[in-house]
């Protein structure tokens, strides 16, 4: 693979947030063909999830907190997907059919696995292991206006699996953004399966946390992303501060 699969932004980051971007690029590398995607499809959400990345590195800025994101689009394998899932390598994405995808081998799967998804799991958990018990993990992404032809309303998701904490916190506050649609578990929630990085990388440590989906039509300029950065921190830096801090055990 002729890029890391990895980047990290701000690795000396001081804030207590470590920030997650599973999807943030719909680069393909190379050796994968292109897919056999057309232009168009590469560059949509099917690929990646647009604006993500930009709101990432925003609220990584405000926050100053470490970023962990994903160089790889997710069509060649999606990050937030366990290696056992389909949609980790999908066949088929909405209404998008990705032929490279189709027939995988065990041995293709192990090697998109390995090439993209282990890297990135070990640079979350490295992250980690250097941080204390109160670091919060916040995972940063898009999705579409429009699904299977349906609209939807709401604007900003906030997205939680067992542990509700930092959700119940940021929604206490949804009233100080009024101009927003922010609703709970949506567009997707827990019975969907995205919530697998918050499992594996939050809830096994015990740290809070939260799946942030904001509707992609809302970020499509640099204007749109800093105006929907200052409201997801509107919400997000009190609830940070609700959340007690746990002493490191001596």
């Amino acid at each position: 693979m002729e890029t890391k699969p990895v980047e990290i932004i701000n690795p000396g980051g001081k804030g207590r947030a470590l920030l997650l971007c599973e999807h943030a690029s719909n680069r393909i590398p190379a050796e994968y063909n292109g897919l056999g995607l057309s232009d168009a499809d590469r560059d949509s959400h099917a690929a990646w999830d647009p604006g993500a990345l930009a709101l990432t590195r925003a609220l990584s800025q405000a926050l100053d907190a470490t970023a962990v994101t994903s160089t790889v689009s997710r069509l060649v394998y999606d990050c937030n997907r366990p290696p056992e899932a389909a949609s980790a390598m999908p066949e088929k994405s909405e209404l998008i059919e990705v032929p490279g995808n189709v027939g995988l081998t065990q041995l293709q799967r192990d090697a998109r696995t390995d090439a993209v998804y282990r890297p990135f799991c070990a640079a979350v958990a490295a992250e980690l292991d250097k941080r204390g018990p109160d670091t919060v993990v916040v995972t940063v992404h898009s999705f579409t206006p429009v699904f299977y032809g349906q609209p939807r309303s709401v604007e900003l998701g906030l997205l939680h699996d067992d542990d509700s904490r930092l959700v119940d916190a940021m929604l206490s506050r949804a009233g100080d953004i009024p101009h927003r649609r922010v609703e709970r578990n949506e567009p997707y929630g827990p019975a969907d399966g995205v919530t697998h990085s918050l499992k594996l990388h939050a809830l096994s440590r015990g740290l809070a946390n939260v799946m942030i989906e904001v509707r992609n039509d809302l970020m499509r300029t640099d204007s749109q992303i800093a105006d929907m950065a200052r409201d997801i921190l509107t919400l997000l830096e009190p609830a940070l501060k609700d959340i007690p801090i746990k002493e490191s055990a001596t």
